[in-house]
């Protein structure tokens, strides 16, 4: 009984330690910390939340910032931001900073709640759904919540950078039971190192090793089918891609094909790279917060070109210059 016991622990162990590049490594550090999460929420506060989706006892909340003195007749652009942890975890507060920084310059900017595996044993095809759910609800109530119809965006990093790109290619994964009649597809992506190809060849793992098997058996789903690269066409949205050289998790070489593809077919679409920066290099406050101001910078002039913001960024008067990064220990 005894060694039966000590072999479960093992096995536990080694599968939850498998999983943890995948989830943790997603993380932004304001998320990894309780002490660090505590400050960033007391600093970057939604005006208010909102349920936009119900799934049995789960209710789906919508994280709303809205600029100073808004109205809804003022009919802005929105951005929507989905939060990354490989599907399996994560929070929407990794994209608040984002959202704080766009409201104050003019946007209607959310993060949405999605369901994910290790709270709601969600598929990928699943948070895929809800994606798209999050995209309807704000077109579908755009006069309600002062937003533009036309002029919607879709954001995130990792996973959730998957989910943007895949509401902005997919046909396929809408809830049958909305209103399909309105649209889930954004007007634009703004994308922090996205997964692009979901297949083993893609995360350049052997499709029989138990980390791609694992992640296989939640997709729902082909590989190809979920993968936005394999989707692009004429008329998909213009794209902003942020993504560093260095990253093991999703690698580079995504980003490359996935833009490439994109201009093939004519479509627009940035790629901004970073040397040697690893996954996740993007989350406010890492490396004395010099790449989250610099893809933010990037993000705003892009959103400007779109004629979904006006004016020069205002990133430095708001959160202060680059600090100087903590060395490693």
């Amino acid at each position: 009984m005894r060694q039966h016991t000590r072999r479960t622990m093992l096995l536990w162990g080694v599968f939850v330690i498998g999983l943890a590049p995948w989830v943790w490594g997603a993380q932004p550090r304001a998320v990894r910390g309780p002490r660090r999460a505590m400050s960033q929420r007391a600093r970057f506060q939604p005006t208010r939340a909102e349920v936009f989706k119900k799934v049995g006892d789960t209710e789906l909340k919508m994280h709303i910032f809205l600029p100073a003195g808004h109205q809804p007749t003022d009919r802005r652009a929105a951005v929507v931001f989905f939060f990354g942890g490989g599907w399996m975890g994560g929070n929407p507060r990794q994209f608040f900073p984002q959202c704080y920084y766009l409201a104050k310059r003019g946007m209607i900017a959310m993060a949405a709640e999605y369901r994910v595996y290790s709270r709601h044993k969600a598929r990928i095809i699943d948070c895929i759904e809800d994606a798209k759910s999050a995209i309807r609800w704000v077109r579908k109530h755009a006069d309600r919540l002062g937003v533009d119809p036309k002029r919607i965006a879709a954001g995130g990093g990792s996973a959730g950078g998957h989910l943007a790109a895949a509401v902005g290619t997919l046909d396929e994964f809408d809830n049958p039971k909305e209103d399909l009649s309105v649209s889930s597809r954004p007007n634009a992506l703004v994308l922090f190192n996205p997964a692009l190809d979901l297949t083993a060849e893609g995360f350049r793992l052997d499709p029989k090793s138990i980390r791609y098997q694992r992640m296989a058996k939640r997709m729902g789903a082909e590989a190809e089918r979920i993968s936005p690269l394999f989707h692009v066409r004429k008329g998909t949205p213009p794209c902003i891609i942020f993504h560093g050289k260095a990253d093991t998790t999703v690698p580079y070489e995504q980003a490359e094909r996935f833009a490439r593809r994109m201009k093939e077919v004519g479509n627009r679409c940035e790629l901004i790279g970073y040397d040697g920066e690893p996954h996740g290099f993007f989350n406010f406050g890492r490396s004395g917060n010099k790449p989250f101001l610099s893809t933010m910078e990037h993000a705003d002039r892009f959103l400007v070109s779109l004629g979904y913001l006006q004016g020069p960024p205002t990133l430095e008067k708001i959160f202060g210059p680059p600090r100087p990064a903590t060395k490693k220990r």
